[in-house]
């Protein structure tokens, strides 16, 4: 309060004792209005400036909060090169409906892809107790199916939660919380060896990024591994007491997998035609190698000019890039079964 106090008692001293703000000519009347300009502005801007450092602060604990939610991650997790992005349409968010985890465990690396309903800052509670529980659930349990039923249960306990905090007044617990909330999840195990596992919840498959060498040298191309039944996503349904993992191939050396929530391909342009992600994909991976983060930057670039800025919903990305030295043999793509089991179902490869 010192400076505004200070500024306060230049214009009254000024008014009391100085002798042109009693006289009436045009010219003290300048100097009378110059003074008080002179005053005001002042004011105004130690206002401002107290404003800037508090919203500083503010911004400053929001992008701490929001990075111990949706944690950055590291480039390098057990032999496989990470990247990731999200973009949020709420200003000044970083974390908004999408979420994703990559952890290395005793079982694999193991990944976490999903997409809360409605999106921005809304959508942090439910991915917050989703992630929350994949943090735990992934070093405690050995099988997908059993990480995914803890999710579902760390799901229906904050749905549960939000629906007494919503209407405190009845005092019963809610048959059905909130009933329109859900979440997409797409669990992946990529062991040592190199196989890929997974559990989807109504999820967008991802792409592998595959590589060959043809008759002008090594080129990339993309596959997409729609390898299995899809179940319903968290929330609106209990899950079915079998639950399939997918047996999605192997992931070898030099290759990636490229995770994406629907907000990419969902994308529109002016003219209402949704981003082209398989030729955007292709494109990235023509010229061998890659990296993530080429991979990344490429496909953002190409959705910022499909949509001409920033997209109407939230979109994030994850890109695996398998730079483990041992290879092994592919298995064919879509054979199906449990982590323990598996019957092959072959499905063909789509070079785009």
């Amino acid at each position: 309060m010192g400076l505004p106090c200070m500024w306060g008692a230049v214009a009254i001293t000024y008014k009391l004792t100085c002798p042109l703000a009693h006289h009436h000519e045009l010219s003290a009347r300048i100097v009378t209005s110059a003074v008080f300009f002179v005053v005001g502005a002042g004011l105004i801007l130690h206002v401002r400036q107290g404003l800037l450092r508090e919203l500083r602060q503010m911004r400053k604990v929001a992008g701490a909060a929001q990075g111990v939610l949706l944690r950055p991650l590291p480039p390098r997790i057990d032999g496989l090169d990470v990247a990731a992005a999200q973009l949020c349409t709420d200003h000044g968010a970083t974390v908004g409906g999408d979420l994703y985890e990559v952890i290395g465990t005793e079982h694999g690396v193991r990944v976490v892809m999903g997409d809360v309903r409605g999106h921005g800052l809304a959508a942090l509670g439910t991915v917050a107790a989703v992630l929350g529980s994949f943090r735990e659930a992934v070093h405690d349990e050995a099988d997908l199916s059993c990480v995914l039923r803890r999710l579902e249960r760390a799901m229906s306990r904050h749905l549960r939660e939000r629906a007494r905090a919503e209407h405190p007044s009845s005092g019963l617990e809610p048959d059905s919380p909130v009933a329109e909330e859900f979440v997409t999840v797409l669990l992946l195990e990529i062991r040592p060896n190199g196989e890929v596992w997974a559990v989807n919840c109504g999820h967008p498959w991802p792409y592998a990024l595959r590589s060959h060498v043809g008759p002008s040298g090594l080129r990339g191309y993309v596959e997409h591994l729609a390898a299995g039944e899809v179940l319903p996503p968290l929330g609106p349904f209990p899950l079915p007491a079998e639950l399939p993992v997918v047996n999605c191939g192997h992931l070898l050396y030099g290759e990636a997998l490229f995770l994406y929530t629907d907000g990419i391909e969902d994308a529109r342009d002016s003219g209402g035609v949704f981003f082209p992600l398989p030729t955007a994909l292709t494109d990235a991976v023509w010229v061998q190698p890659v990296s993530p983060q080429s991979v990344l930057h490429s496909v953002l670039a190409g959705l910022q000019r499909h949509c001409g800025g920033r997209p109407t919903d939230d979109a994030a990305v994850l890109v695996l890039h398998n730079d483990r030295h041992r290879q092994h043999r592919r298995a064919p793509v879509g054979a199906r079964g449990t982590a323990r089991q598996a019957t092959t179902d072959p499905q063909p490869t789509t070079h785009l």
